[in-house]
């Protein structure tokens, strides 16, 4: 499949962009840096994560027949609201 569009999230914090890469990395996902992209099981995600604005995009690029984008942007989603919420918690 193409592209779609990118997904914005702000307000995220540069200790929660720490805690995010660390639990994609931990699930296999090397988020290396504040922009990249990283691959696994045929779906490629690109990301960009400015310190200055607080401001982390996501966009999946490419994904198998079997995986919809919707389905990638779902997880994501939730790994991001569960990493800014138990921050936000400590």
């Amino acid at each position: 499949m193409g592209k779609s569009a990118p997904q914005v999230f702000k307000d995220i914090t540069t200790e929660q962009w720490t805690k995010l890469a660390a639990k994609a990395k931990a699930a296999g996902i090397d988020l290396n840096g504040n922009t990249g992209t990283a691959s696994k099981f045929g779906v490629e995600v690109a990301w960009n994560y400015v310190p200055g604005t607080q401001e982390l995009t996501f966009q999946c690029l490419t994904t198998p027949f079997f995986v919809k984008p919707q389905d990638v942007y779902a997880k994501i989603q939730a790994l991001v609201k569960e990493t800014v919420a138990s921050d936000r918690n400590s």
